[in-house]
């Protein structure tokens, strides 16, 4: 099979191209997953969709054709909570654990999927091994109370070959906006999105909605799914594709007292135990997250009650 006569509709430049269908979009994308194009064809698709940008459709297919080669989670008992961990730290302290074991503390399982995308960028796994949280050897279910880490290419392996598709054409591509919407749980899940750019939160919000996710929506901190601990940005939820309003957020910057000065990831997960120990307080930001979260939590244990 190949995929050359998709590229020829959206390889058109951002004006002359053509969405796909869901359909053909699933049907590109899991021969991409599949290995079963050239690598040629693959980079042609990932600067394609880079120019175009991808349609609710399109993105909803991707997810169609990932999802069917997932590694899955087993269901547990209450909702699992997803935090996709992609972008990692540049210049803030990564704080993506420290956001998953307070949802853990509440008593909900937690996952962390993630993978390094930037050699210059500190990776959530750094912080994670001094908390003595190692990626797991196979997908398995997640207690209550727990937060696990799978690396993405133990979840897909085509998706992780696709996101290093980076390290050679120096652009990201599909799969890097894809692992921060899909939900590789079998059962009811909230999952955390985050973006970078204004114009990518209408582009996931519209995803969301189209998949019928129960989600959260925030511009995080450097592009991971924890709020700044030093703002408090506007978060946006999702009940089953629908949208609602969970935080306005506020403008300006205050002082976290103990917050770590850079992204050394010894200090970040002492910062993190002291935290969690009580010694440190739980930045405003983040504990208001911790609360929609939970809501949200509610929300999806309802609705697959009903």
């Amino acid at each position: 099979m190949a995929i050359n006569h998709y590229i020829r509709e959206i390889g058109r430049g951002k004006q002359g191209a053509r969405p796909l269908t869901r359909e053909q979009a699933a049907d590109l994308f899991a021969q991409v997953l599949d290995g079963a194009v050239t690598d040629l064809e693959v980079g042609a698709f990932c600067l394609a969709m880079r120019i175009k940008g991808e349609s609710a459709d399109e993105m909803a297919g991707f997810l169609d054709a990932t999802s069917a080669r997932l590694a899955r989670i087993p269901a547990a008992a209450r909702p699992l909570v997803v935090l996709p961990s992609y972008n990692g730290a540049r210049k803030l302290p990564l704080l993506t654990p420290l956001l998953a074991l307070l949802v853990a503390r509440a008593g909900l399982p937690v996952l962390i999927h993630g993978t390094r995308t930037e050699a210059s960028r500190l990776s959530v796994s750094q912080v994670l091994e001094p908390l003595d949280i190692l990626p797991l050897a196979q997908a398995r279910g997640i207690a209550e109370g727990e937060v696990a880490y799978v690396s993405t290419e133990l979840l897909c392996p085509g998706l992780k070959r696709l996101l290093d598709v980076r390290k050679v054409v120096g652009v990201r591509n599909s799969a890097h906006s894809l692992v921060k919407l899909m939900n590789p749980c079998e059962g009811p899940a909230v999952i955390v999105g985050s973006y970078t750019h204004a114009e990518y939160a209408e582009s996931m919000a519209a995803v969301f909605e189209r998949m019928g996710s129960t989600a959260m929506l925030l511009r995080g901190t450097e592009g991971e799914a924890v709020a700044d601990a030093r703002k408090l940005p506007r978060m946006d939820g999702f009940i089953q594709g629908r949208p609602t309003v969970l935080e306005e957020g506020q403008k300006g910057v205050t002082e976290v007292p103990g917050l770590p000065k850079d992204t050394d990831p010894l200090v970040t997960a002492a910062y993190i135990r002291e935290v969690m120990s009580g010694t440190q307080p739980v930045p405003a930001s983040i504990a208001l997250q911790v609360e929609h979260i939970l809501r949200l939590a509610d929300a999806a244990a309802s609705g697959e009650k009903q």
